[in-house]
């Protein structure tokens, strides 16, 4: 039996719809699970170990469309499972020719035209509200699967990002990671606030902090390491495979709503997490233990790129806040 799973991107979504991943594999453990994946995001993709094949979507154009859509039908699938629920996702689900086309009721959805190219939805109504995480495993109930065991099979690959952290001067001590980015500058805490926690956790913890930084990112986690008195340094040039590398070593990340941010919670590393415009009980870290300083209820630009308010949300998020959840996520 072959399945497919569409989920193009982004990062942290697809991190979140790897759950899914896992409980079909444990239902079907002979099926064939290919994804349809982004080009941007297949170096994830890659790293779940229960997925058989990503099937990359290399341009955003009518060529790079068909191409997909080849390579798609080439394999005859029982059902395509639409865990994205935008028009261009189910297009491809269905376009992929599988028997059973499967997705978010109408309630559910990120855009209601993708509704008519479901053969199936699930039954969930208007005002439930879960987790990501668990609304991508149930929708598995169309398939007869009802397993909520939250699980992340993410491979284990070098990585020279923490060979370099500990072949360098105390890279053998426990440390913490600070990721001050984010793609949507709705999400962005002020980096001086960053670098004083460093300076906090380095004070109170013992623990020096290594600053993430992605492309275009280098200026603002230079102004954390600034900020911190020489309690941070500039983490190494990282990959996805060394995000995930760094978290498994690391004691503590404290960061935004942001792809780092959901890799790290995948592989169990205590987090503190900065919410303004999106819902940490939607979106955020699903450990019992982990910690959500949010502004979410405050917020008025829900899931919008940029604020349009006068006071901006997070500006009110201090760090005597943001520090106090952190002893409190170190007592638990």
């Amino acid at each position: 039996m072959n399945f497919l799973i569409v989920r193009l991107g982004a990062l942290g979504d697809i991190v979140h719809a790897v759950p899914a991943a896992a409980a079909l594999r444990r239902a079907y453990p002979d099926a064939r699970i290919d994804w349809l994946v982004d080009a941007r995001h297949r170096a994830i993709v890659d790293l779940i170990t229960i997925v058989d094949r990503a099937i990359v979507l290399q341009r955003s154009n009518a060529s790079g469309w068909l191409d997909a859509t080849r390579r798609l039908r080439e394999t005859r699938y029982a059902a395509a499972i639409d865990l994205q629920g935008l028009l261009k996702s189910a297009i491809f689900a269905r376009a992929s020719g599988a028997a059973r086309v499967i997705g978010f009721s109408i309630w559910h959805l990120r855009e209601k035209t993708a509704r008519p190219f479901y053969t199936e939805t699930d039954r969930r109504g208007r005002l439930e509200a879960d987790h990501v995480i668990v609304k991508n495993l149930r929708l598995l109930s169309a398939l007869g699967v009802h397993d909520e065991r939250v699980e992340f099979p993410l491979a284990e690959v070098p990585s020279p990002a923490l060979s370099a952290v500990r072949a360098s001067p105390g890279g053998d001590r426990p440390f913490a990671l600070i990721n001050p980015g984010a793609a949507w500058p709705n999400k962005r805490w002020p980096a001086e606030r960053f670098g004083e926690v460093a300076a906090f956790i380095k004070e109170i913890r013992g623990l020096p902090s290594l600053v993430l930084w992605g492309p275009g990112e280098e200026g603002v986690a230079g102004a954390v390491v600034e900020a911190s008195g020489g309690a941070a340094r500039i983490a190494p040039r990282t990959g996805l495979a060394d995000l995930l590398a760094l978290s498994r070593a690391a004691s503590l990340m404290v960061s935004g709503d942001t792809g780092p941010l959901h890799l790290a919670a995948a592989v169990g590393t205590p987090i503190v997490a900065l919410f303004g415009p999106t819902d940490p009980h939607r979106n955020g870290p699903w450990a019992s233990d982990d910690i959500a300083v949010s502004r979410f209820g405050a917020c008025g630009c829900h899931y919008e790129r940029r604020c349009r308010q006068q006071d901006w949300c997070l500006d009110s998020v201090s760090v005597a806040e943001v520090t106090a959840a952190i002893q409190q996520r170190f007592g638990k």
